[in-house]
């Protein structure tokens, strides 16, 4: 399996590109009818969701910059 990405976007959605499978909460595979990209909505304004449908512009403020997680609790 090729190696998967998830960008997230400066005040907007979390792009997923690569192979993967979305599924929803009782593990149903959402249909992607053969994409290898997708953009997940992280506004809650989205009409199509879990996917991104533009909605969150000019309602959706976060500058999406990396860092460091501390160490994971054992």
């Amino acid at each position: 399996m090729a190696k998967t990405k998830l960008t997230v976007n400066n005040n907007g959605s979390l792009r997923v590109e690569g192979e993967f499978e979305i599924v929803d909460a009782q593990g149903n595979v959402y249909g992607l009818a053969g994409r290898e990209l997708v953009s997940i909505c992280r506004c809650g304004l989205s009409k199509n969701k879990p996917f991104c449908d533009g909605s969150h512009k000019g309602h959706f403020e976060h500058n999406a910059v990396a860092f460091d997680l501390p160490e994971k609790k054992a």
